[in-house]
């Protein structure tokens, strides 16, 4: 009689994988918002102090676009939903 261990192979899936991939939110330039609006939205939402929250609004200013958070998609998607409210351009995707 062998006590050779049974051991069970445990395989993830795609949808697995695409669960545990960082996700982005991305916050747009757009010719509506007013660079101190912007900054105010960061700080207001985020809670970021006011130089992270320039830093991004320059960003956005200049390149075009800031990743203004990171994580899972759930989040990613209400902070997505959340800056429509306060009339940001804003998407999701996932990071990389």
């Amino acid at each position: 009689m062998s006590l050779t261990p049974v051991l069970d192979e445990v395989v993830a899936s795609a949808a697995d994988e695409a669960l545990d991939t960082p996700w982005v939110t991305l916050v747009w330039n757009d010719p509506v918002n007013l660079m101190s609006y912007v900054t105010w939205v960061f700080q207001s939402y985020f809670g970021y102090s006011r130089e992270k929250a320039e830093k991004l609004m320059m960003d956005v200013h200049v390149k075009g676009r800031a990743a203004v958070a990171h994580g899972a998609k759930e989040t990613m998607e209400a902070h997505t939903e959340a800056l429509h409210g306060y009339g940001l351009w804003a998407t999701f995707q996932k990071e990389g």
